[in-house]
C-alpha cells in the first residue's frame, strides 16, 4: 500500500472510532425531544386557532413559530430514517410516520431518497436523486435555450424558496418516484391515507376553512426554512465536486457538506443539522449528539464554519466551474464571454 492510501486509512480509521460514541441513540434524550418539539406545537396550534377569532395578523405572528417546530420535527422524522433516533427499528418507523405527516412527508419513500443522497453527495457523476439541480459552467453552455430556462427558473430564489416548498411537500410528494419500488412506493400511499384522515379531522374539529388559514402559513415557514436548510448544506462557493472516479466519502462529507454555525435559538429550531459535516460522516449519529461529536476532536474544526450573513451570498451561486472548483453566479458567464472575446480578438491580431 502506497503513502497516501495509507493516510487514507489511517484518517478514515480514526473518524471511524471518534464518532463511535456518539452511534449509540439515548432513549430520554429522544423522547425528551419529542415532548418539547410536539407539545409546543400542538399548544401553538390550538392557539392559532382561537387567535382567528381575534386577527389572522395574530394567528400569521404564531405561524412563524409553530413553523419552525415542525422543522425541527422534521429532524426528528430525518434521524428516524436513518434509523439513529431510537435503538428499536420499531420505534424509528412509527414516530417517523407519525412525525412525516407533520411536513406531508412519507416516511418509507423520503429514506430511500435520502439514502441516496447520503451515498452520492459531492458525485458529479451520479447527482439528481435528493439533492438541488446543479450543473456544471461546461453543461450549462452546451444546453439548449430550453434547458438553461428550465435551470434558470429552477434555481431563482422567488421559485426555489417561496413557490418550490409549497409544491414540494404538499404536491410533489404526494406521488411516488418512478423509480422507487416495493414499501417505498407503497409508503407513498399510506402517507396520502394518513393526511386525508387528519385534514379531515383537523377540517372537523375547526372547520375547513380555517384549517387552511392554519395550515398553509405553518407549511409555508416550515417549508421555506428547510429549503433553506438543505440548499446551504450543499451550495457553498468552497463546496467539494469530484467525479465518480476520484470522489471519496471522507473528503465529500466533511468539504462537501457545510458547518452552519446558527445562533443557539435557531440551532435548536433546526435540530442541530447544521452541523452537517458530522452528519455526512456517520447519519447514525442522532440530531441530539452531533454537536458534541463536532467538539470532540480538532480535526472537525478544520471545517470553516458558514454563518447566517455569510449564507445569504449563496443564493447567487448556481453553476459549479470545474476549473476553478467553485460554485459561481450567472455573472461568471460573462466574464468567460468577455475572456474569450479578448482571446479573439488577440488572435485576430
Amino acid at each position: 500500500m502506497s503513502a497516501p492510501q495509507e493516510r487514507v486509512q489511517s484518517s478514515i480509521k480514526e473518524w471511524k472510532e471518534i464518532i463511535a460514541q456518539f452511534q449509540v441513540p439515548s432513549i430520554p434524550r429522544a423522547v425528551w425531544q419529542m415532548v418539547n418539539t410536539l407539545v409546543p406545537f400542538f399548544t401553538l396550534w390550538f392557539f392559532m386557532w382561537k387567535s382567528l377569532s381575534i386577527s389572522y395578523w395574530l394567528t400569521l405572528a404564531l405561524a412563524i413559530p409553530a413553523g419552525l417546530l415542525v422543522v425541527r420535527a422534521f429532524i426528528i422524522f430525518h434521524d428516524c430514517c436513518h434509523g439513529s433516533f431510537f435503538k428499536s427499528k420499531r420505534a424509528n418507523e412509527i414516530v417517523g410516520f407519525l412525525t412525516g405527516m407533520l411536513s406531508f412527508t412519507p416516511y418509507g419513500h423520503w429514506r430511500w431518497q435520502h439514502n441516496v443522497h447520503h451515498a452520492t453527495s459531492g458525485d458529479l457523476d451520479r447527482r439528481g436523486d435528493g439533492d438541488i439541480w446543479t450543473l456544471t459552467v461546461q453543461e450549462y453552455l452546451e444546453s439548449s435555450r430550453w434547458r438553461r430556462f428550465a435551470y434558470r427558473l429552477a434555481r431563482n430564489p422567488i421559485v426555489l424558496f417561496v413557490i418550490a416548498p409549497l409544491g414540494l411537500f404538499l404536491i410533489y410528494q404526494r406521488f411516488p418516484s418512478p423509480r422507487a419500488k416495493g414499501k417505498d412506493r407503497k409508503s407513498v400511499i399510506w402517507m396520502n391515507i394518513a393526511l386525508a384522515l387528519m385534514v379531515a379531522g383537523w377540517s372537523y374539529a375547526f372547520g375547513f376553512t380555517n384549517y387552511l388559514l392554519m395550515q398553509i402559513p405553518v407549511t409555508m415557514v416550515a417549508g421555506v426554512a428547510g429549503i433553506w436548510m438543505f440548499y446551504v448544506q450543499h451550495q457553498y462557493e468552497d463546496v467539494y465536486w469530484e467525479t465518480r472516479e476520484n470522489w471519496d466519502y471522507t473528503t465529500a462529507a466533511i468539504e462537501g457538506s457545510s458547518f452552519y454555525k446558527l445562533p443557539k435559538i435557531f440551532q435548536w429550531f433546526t435540530g442541530n443539522i447544521g452541523f452537517h459535516h458530522i452528519h455526512h460522516l456517520s447519519s447514525r449519529i442522532p440530531n441530539y449528539h452531533l454537536e458534541r461529536c463536532h467538539h470532540s476532536h480538532p480535526m472537525f474544526h478544520s471545517v470553516k464554519p458558514l454563518t447566517f450573513w455569510s449564507s445569504l451570498k449563496c443564493i447567487n451561486l448556481r453553476l459549479w466551474d470545474e476549473k476553478s472548483r467553485k460554485l459561481v453566479g450567472f455573472s461568471h458567464l460573462k466574464k468567460l464571454r468577455r475572456q474569450q472575446r479578448e482571446s479573439d480578438i488577440g488572435l485576430a491580431a
